[in-house]
């Protein structure tokens, strides 16, 4: 009788397999900590303020009508994000997280032979999806932790798909200048896709975010994608958008599930959207706790890498080890030898109580105590 292995599609046993951050119930019950509550996770880049509370008032609401299938075409969301943003709803696709768009990219524009061009150090479902679609990937490497653009865009040939710029960048949580964005879409060949994955552009002060979205609303080839999970706080929803011409969005959604975002999330993120003093209280939390971490940091002579996001690298030297002692501490955060940063680990930016908390246990960890 032949195994499921072997009648697995070509390429399917070798194909990597995304490391999230680890939910905080489960390190309690490896540790043997007696309560959840004791241990601190600062490893997957969550809002720790917590959802915005108009969001959990919609969700409170909704919960009675969880019987009925959600709205599939998204519509009331849509129209919200289109009168917002300054596009038509029909260049909206809500999905459930980002990363589900991502997946729906590859089913409608990769396949043997073509390829992606990405920066070394990003997000790496980038390289995840191309594998699943038989897509090679054009790594380029960054100019300090950065996107080098203009390399990026001499690594595209002919056969070059789709070219993804994630800004701010994870795991570097580095931006790109609106300059170097512009630069680029003026030099890159038309048969090339641009999605821009912009899932902290909310974290940037509105003055210093770049306006992708001109680049859809001139009816280039750009997918500018963000999400809820961030600064709104519903990462538990998975619900994210993008926002393409219309022909790119309805080439998707002939790939899409039907009812893929739920209805709880569509609510939520309805009344998120409306909430700008959680978004503005998130800001200044992140900016507060990343002066603290960083000021902290230079004090006891560990290098970091300033966030533009709600997170920082730290280099710490063997950053799969440090991981784990300060795990057995009680403080999870990421370690980036997957992503070819062996020697750094991420560390979300919380609030103060938390920021402090890691700081004395690196410092411990480390023997800078």
């Amino acid at each position: 009788m032949s195994t499921f292995s072997q009648l697995a599609n070509s390429g399917v046993e070798s194909l990597g397999i995304y490391e999230p951050g680890r939910p905080i119930e489960e390190v309690a019950r490896e540790l043997g900590f007696s309560d959840a509550d004791e241990i601190m996770k600062l490893a997957s880049n969550e809002n720790e303020l917590g959802p915005s509370p108009k969001a959990l008032i919609a969700m409170r609401e909704a919960a009675a009508t969880m019987h009925r299938y959600p709205d599939g075409g998204t519509f009331y969301l849509r129209r919200a994000l289109a009168e917002r943003l300054g596009v038509a709803p029909e260049q909206i696709l809500p999905g459930n997280g980002s990363n589900e768009l991502l997946e729906l990219l590859g089913h409608v524009f990769l396949r043997p032979g073509r390829n992606i061009v990405v920066a070394e150090y990003a997000f790496v479902v980038y390289r995840l999806v191309a594998a699943m679609f038989g897509a090679d990937v054009r790594s380029v490497a960054m100019r300090e932790l950065t996107h080098d653009l203009d390399a990026m865009t001499a690594a595209v040939d002919e056969d070059t798909a789709i070219v993804f710029v994630a800004n701010p960048n994870n795991p570097t949580s580095t931006i790109v200048r609106p300059e170097e964005i512009a630069r680029m879409m003026r030099d890159v060949p038309d048969h090339v896709i641009v999605c821009f994955d912009e899932a902290y552009i909310e974290m940037l002060p509105p003055d210093e975010r770049p306006d992708t979205l001109a680049y859809v609303r001139e009816g280039r080839n750009v997918i500018v994608m963000r999400t809820f999970s961030k600064a709104y706080g519903l990462a538990g929803l998975r619900i994210g958008y993008g926002v393409a011409p219309e022909e790119c969005v309805r080439l998707l959604n002939r790939v899409r599930q039907p009812f893929n975002v739920n209805a709880m999330a569509q609510a939520a993120a309805l009344a998120a959207l409306d909430d700008e003093e959680h978004v503005a209280r998130t800001r200044e939390m992140v900016r507060e706790g990343m002066d603290y971490i960083c000021e902290a940091m230079a004090r006891i002579g560990v290098p970091a890498v300033r966030g533009a996001a709600n997170f920082l690298l730290v280099e710490t030297g063997n950053g799969r080890q440090v991981f784990q002692a300060l795990q057995r501490m009680g403080v999870i955060v990421r370690p980036m030898d997957g992503y070819g940063l062996p020697d750094t680990v991420r560390v979300t930016v919380g609030m103060p109580g938390q920021n402090e908390r890691f700081v004395v246990a690196l410092s411990s960890v480390l023997g800078k105590a």
